[in-house]
């Protein structure tokens, strides 16, 4: 897949909320300080005028944000939890959001989501993943920040993500939005989400 037009869509802040469009969905989502927003921008190119708001207090985004990429699907991203320093009232707003999202909206193929490869899958990273298994959603673990990480440093973290996330060794990438190491492999695995082969029969 090659990234040609780039154009934020539009927004829901409440379940029940409408989609800016009919386009195939795939949400983007992870812990507030995981690098979402960093990674958003080198995937889709816009690493000197950004797309998704790069901040360095986790939380700013707080809704459903929505980009049409080459006028083919929407990228969502979702509000990220954790380190947010937003009042609790309104986190506890994200997770009847993010679930109405996932499991009702009906138009989404994939979710990307996002775990720091420094440190140990959260309790978090675990609910999101288990849940996702439960609604019947595909999921794509993308392994953030590994520029950061030695050679032996990273093969730990993919066996440490692989176990304790019970998932299958394809649906793992690595990715630094630094570098843009895993970018390619994360385009292709978009276009497989977005257009699935048929079985072999």
């Amino acid at each position: 897949m090659k990234i040609r037009t780039v154009e934020y869509a539009g927004t829901i802040a409440a379940a029940g909320g409408k989609a800016p469009g009919t386009l195939p969905q795939i949400a983007f989502s992870g812990r507030s300080n995981v690098g979402k927003s960093s990674l958003i921008n080198m995937l889709l190119r816009r690493t000197r005028k950004k797309i998704a708001y790069v901040s360095s207090t986790p939380g700013k985004t707080q809704a459903l944000n929505f980009y049409c990429v080459n006028d083919k699907f929407f990228l969502v991203d979702l509000p990220g939890y954790g380190y947010a320093r937003v009042p609790e009232a309104k986190r506890e707003t994200w997770t009847p959001l993010i679930e109405w999202y996932l499991s009702l909206s009906g138009k989404v193929r994939g979710v990307v989501h996002l775990v720091d490869s420094r440190h140990p899958p959260t309790g978090h990273d675990l609910s999101m993943v288990s849940y996702l298994g439960e609604i019947g959603l595909p999921a794509l673990i993308v392994l953030t920040k590994v520029d950061k990480l030695k050679k032996a440093e990273l093969e730990r973290s993919r066996a440490r993500a692989l176990e304790a996330l019970g998932i299958e060794e394809s649906q793992l990438l690595p990715f630094s939005a630094k570098t843009g190491e895993g970018r390619d492999a994360l385009l292709s695995a978009l276009e497989e989400l977005l257009h699935p082969r048929a079985p072999a029969a």
